[in-house]
Formats: structure tokens, sequence, C-alpha cells
């Protein structure tokens, strides 16, 4: 990406506070994109001018470099380093607010999050031996990204889910999102979570054996494998940042093996699992641009999702391959100015599926940022394992160019035709069934499933619309369904749950989905809420075992249901407080992003999920047991 992109931010950001608290109230008042966060207000109003000025690029770091560093150092620095001069009309309040917003998670001082400081270290760490029968390992728990295990893997099976109680609980310290999925490898635990600390847990007690404080948060669910060429490390954890940084740490020990940064776009992100083939990370990456790029006084749009492919030993990269292949151009200036750039979006989101016999990974694209929408934005992209080549592209829906900063008002730098951001949030499943067939399942944010032709570019088997009425922006299907080899299991926003004939895409059955209290009515934005005005609905990833699927929601609760017919079999409101292993306070909430996962014949739930509208926080991870 070009470097403008980080030269001309924090100017633009500046701009933006300005014209916000000078514009007229009512209509004619710009409206914030997203709510501006004290730090990026600290740092807009007092650090800009020299730290985003091209004119002192040589005497200050940029944005860029800055980013880099961890909030304590950037603390230290206003407090009692080099910027101490510069930051003496900021209080506490303020300084810690920059640091943690250039830091990209919360500030921590004392190492409150690090294993030394809990009270439930192992009592010895004898090493870790690798993957064992029972595991859950990355995103999907197999290539194909299925979600879905046999009963012998999971150690767990159907007649037993209806016995399963709560067996320890982990808290995340200074949490309020549980956004890191679990995974269970080798009877451990690893899970990352939003204050950037990385945990390896022993699966049976909770006991926690070592833990690494990444640069930002890690909302992706790691992946362990084997490595060479790293000394006495010989199994490794893969995942990504809130900041691009990929990551492989010695799986024993926690020790960094190496690091690398992915993008340097301001609003790049790593919110998808990275999936690991045959010796290679591939790494999904999206971005936040959408959020504010509406302020007349930003340069919009200039990202274009990616996926980069990095030798899994080393983490050097082997290729990366944009999924709009033409750069960002300048096209016209608005009233302001501003120049406009295109074309841009399509970001990432989710884990890319694995493709052995065809040699190709397949993913889910994000919607266009820009006008016109480029061909590869709302779709599935099939790209070539070796050199990243785009093979083909199956576009749901033509035309999408949305940005979620122009709802409800929209500006100049908006699409003239505003979209209706119906893309692929959920990775693609690719499924075996009989007959040794394979066919690809897409499930688009619209409601509509899509069972796509592997071996003819994409073309369309079958497809199904589960929304009973228009989808909302946020979307129907969010993190995607689980698959066995028959059936599609998919969980929509409305609190629909529909098990659709992989073959056919006929439903088998669906179900409304009802909160522990009773729904109340659809708030303007399609979104349903409890009488206390909790959100309701299933945007989490479903996870399945032979006989049961579970199912995470916005209220709190885990169901699991019969994949016969859909009944329930189990519920936990994880909603509540929780006595902990690790000795820190902690509180379930609402589940909207990642899935459960189940291993050695245990049910691990993260909960807590305050970064999207109407989400309870929480900072929790439960593991449950039916024995």
């Amino acid at each position: 990406m070009k470097r403008f992109a980080f030269v001309c931010v924090w100017s633009i950001v500046c701009a933006i506070l300005a014209a916000a608290s000078a514009a007229p109230s009512g209509a004619q008042k710009l409206a914030d994109p997203l709510p501006v966060a004290p730090g990026q207000k600290v740092f807009g109003q007092s650090c800009a001018s020299c730290h985003a000025n091209p004119a002192t690029a040589n005497r200050a770091p940029d944005l860029k470099t800055l980013m880099q560093f961890a909030p304590e150092a950037v603390y230290a620095a206003v407090t009692s380093g080099n910027m101490v001069v510069a930051a003496q009309g900021l209080s506490d309040a303020d300084e810690r607010a920059v640091a943690e917003y250039l830091g990209g998670r919360p500030l921590d001082l004392t190492d409150t999050g690090s294993a030394e400081k809990m009270t439930n270290r192992c009592a010895a760490n004898a090493g870790f031996n690798g993957p064992s029968a029972s595991s859950w390992n990355g995103w999907g728990a197999d290539r194909g990204n299925t979600r879905f295990l046999s009963g012998q893997t999971a150690g767990l099976n159907a007649g037993q889910v209806p016995q399963l109680k709560l067996k320890w609980a982990f808290g995340f310290p200074k949490g309020d999102t549980a956004f890191g999925q679990p995974t269970v490898v080798g009877g451990r635990v690893f899970v990352g979570s939003d204050n950037g600390y990385v945990y390896s847990l022993d699966a049976a007690s909770g006991c926690v054996y070592w833990s690494f404080h990444a640069k930002s948060g890690v909302r992706t669910a790691p992946t362990v494998a084997a490595l060479k060429g790293q000394g006495a490390a010989t199994f490794a954890v893969y995942f990504g940042d809130q900041r691009t940084n990929a990551y492989a740490l010695d799986a024993g020990t926690g020790k960094l093996l190496w690091t690398k940064a992915l993008s340097d776009h301001y609003a790049s992100r790593i919110t998808g699992a990275p999936s690991l083939y045959d010796g290679v990370l591939y790494v999904p990456i999206s971005a936040t641009e959408e959020a504010f790029s509406a302020a007349p006084a930003y340069p919009c749009c200039t990202f274009r999702g990616s996926v980069v492919a990095l030798d899994a030993n080393t983490g050097d990269q082997l290729w990366r391959t944009y999924v709009i292949p033409e750069e960002p151009q300048p096209v016209r200036k608005n009233t302001l100015g501003t120049q406009m750039w295109a074309p841009a979006g399509a970001a990432i989101w989710s884990a890319p599926t694995i493709d052995e016999k065809r040699h190709v990974l397949y993913v889910g694209t994000g919607d266009a940022y820009t006008e016109p929408a480029a061909t590869n934005s709302d779709a599935v992209v099939a790209m070539d394992l070796k050199t990243g080549a785009i093979k083909w592209s199956f576009q749901a829906v033509p035309n999408d160019a949305w940005m979620v900063g122009c709802v409800p008002v929209s500006t100049e730098n908006c699409p003239k035709d505003l979209g209706v951001d119906w893309d692929f949030g959920s990775s693609p499943i690719l499924l075996n069934l009989a007959g040794h067939r394979q066919i690809l399942l897409a499930t688009s944010k619209s409601g509509t499933v899509f069972g796509l032709d592997p071996d003819r570019g994409g073309a369309v088997r079958w497809s199904v619309n589960l929304s009973e009425t228009k989808a909302p922006n946020n979307g129907q299907i969010a993190f995607g369904g689980a698959a066995d080899s028959n059936t599609l299991y998919v969980a929509l926003e409305d609190g629909t749950f529909a098990a659709i004939d992989a073959a056919s895409g006929r439903r088998a059955w669906q179900v409304r989905l009802e909160s522990l209290e009773n729904l109340g009515a659809p708030t303007n934005n399609g979104e349903n809420r409890t009488k206390a005005g909790l959100r309701f609905g299933q945007s989490a990833a479903v996870t399945g075992i032979p006989g049961a699927v579970f199912t995470p929601g916005w209220d709190g609760v885990v169901r699991a249901l019969s994949t016969r017919d859909g009944k329930i079999l189990w519920q936990f409101n994880t909603a509540q407080d929780f006595q902990t292993a690790n000795g820190v306070a902690a509180k379930g909430g609402s589940m909207g992003g990642p899935g459960a996962t189940v291993a050695g014949g245990m049910l691990y739930v993260p909960s807590g999920y305050a970064n999207v509208g109407g989400g309870m926080p929480g900072n929790v991870l439960l593991a449950f047991s039916a024995k």
C-alpha cells in the first residue's frame, strides 16, 4: 500500500475532529462515522502536528513507526521519557488513552495479564508433544473449515450433551470482549484475548503454562503445527493480531520464534485465523477503513483485501495476492478538495479454506468501498496455493459498494448508490459428499446459502435464502455454520436456525430459537431485543458433533440443538459472574463471533462481545465436561 495512507491519515483525523466540533447542529452537522476513541482524539489534537506532518518526518516518528510500540513504551515516553516536555499539558488519563490507542490494546503497567501474576500456574511444564487424537486446531478444525468433529475426535457424543457441567473458568484480565476462539491440541488450550495476551492452559484443569503479550489484541484462532529450523522448538503456535502482525511462538514455552508486520495500511487488521498447509501459513488481511472513510476530509479509499503466504518456519513472505488486482488511483476531488481514490474494499475477514485436491485456497470477501464495486467484492475467490494466482471468482452481489460510516447519514464520500452490505464474513466450507463428490458451501450476510461447484469455476449448483425478510446491513449470517457429510447447520441473526441438505440445498428443518427472556419488538435496524433491551439472535460460528450442534447467542446463552430436528438438548446462560481458576474477576456476556470448540470430551466457550452495538461485555473462557 502506498505510503500516503500513513502520511496523511492523522492530519485528516485532526480535520475531521475540527469539522465535527465546528459544524452546526441538525441535518448539516457531519455525523461521526463511529464514536471517536479518547486516544484518537488526544493524538489528533496534541500529537499529529509533529507525528503526522511530512515536514517533520526527519525528526519525529510517523504513525507507522509509533504503532509498532507497545502501549507501555508509549506511556513511558510521555511520562518519563523523551516526550515528557511535549506531553506536559496532558492529563494522566490523556496519556493513558493515547498510549492505548497507539499500542492497540489496554495498558498493562504491572503485567496483570501475565501468567506469572496468576494464582493457577501449572505445577510443571513437561513440554509440548504435539497434536493428539482428540483436538480442535485452528478456526474450522480441519482444512475444509467444516467446524464439525467426529464423535471419536471430539470425545463427546449427543447423549452426553445434556450432562454437560461447568468444570472451570478462566478470566481475561481487563478484558471486555472474549473474541479469541480457543484451539485445543495435545491436552492444551491456546487462546488469544482482547488485552493482547495469548495463553497456554491445561485443557483439563485450566491451569496456565505460559503467556505471551502480543503488540495488539488477538481475535484469531491459533493454529498449532510442527516446524523446522528453530532450535529446540519443534511445534509452533501461529496467530495474527489487530495491527496486522503475524506470530509464531514455541508451543511448549511461549517464546517468540518470529513475527512479521504484513501491511502498512493504517486501517488493516488480521481478523480471520491464518490457515496452515504443507509448511505455508496463509494469512487473510482485513481493515476498518470503511468506518471513518465517509468523513469529507478523508481521501477515500485505498485499502484492498489480500492473502499473504508465509514460510511457516521463518516467516518469510512467499507471495501476496490482492483480491482487487488494480492499485487505487486518483478518481476525483470532493468539494473540500480532498482527493478520492478507487478501487478499494473486499476485506477478507475469515480464515482461508484449503483444497488439497485442486491445490487452491478459498476466501470470502467483503463489500467494496468505492464505485463501481470491484468484481471480486462480495465474492468467493479461489487462489493457487503455490503462486497466489486467482483461479476463479464467484460474486454473489454485484454493485455492493457500501461503507458503515455512510449509515445513517451519507456524505459526498459515500457511494451514490449505497449497496446492501451482503458480503461474505465467514469461511467457505469445502465438504465431501457421498460418491467422492465435493461441494463448496458459502454463507452470505444476505441470508442466502450457495452450493458452489469447485470443479467448474465456482458455478452455482444451488442456492437457498433462509431470511424471511430482507437482511439488514449487519447481515443475517455472520461467522458461519458447521457441516457434516450430509447437512449444513446455519444460525441467523434473527434467531432462526436451519439445517440444509448439502447436496440439494433443500431445508431439512428450520426452528426459531427463543431467549430465556421473551423477545420484544425488533429495533429500527432489524435487530431483535429482549424485554430487558439485550440483543437477541445468533451470529457466532456454529460447532458440530454427531447428533448435536452448539450455537452461542447474543443473549449470553449457549445452546445445543439436536441435528435431527433442532430441539434443544442443553443450554447454559453464560451472562453471569464466575469464580475463575486463575483468580481473575470475570463474567460472561454476549457471544457474537467465535464459536465453541470441542476436544477430549470437553466443550470450551468464550463469552463476552462488546465491540458491536447491543453486545454485553464479558471476559471469560468456560470449560464444560459431561464427566
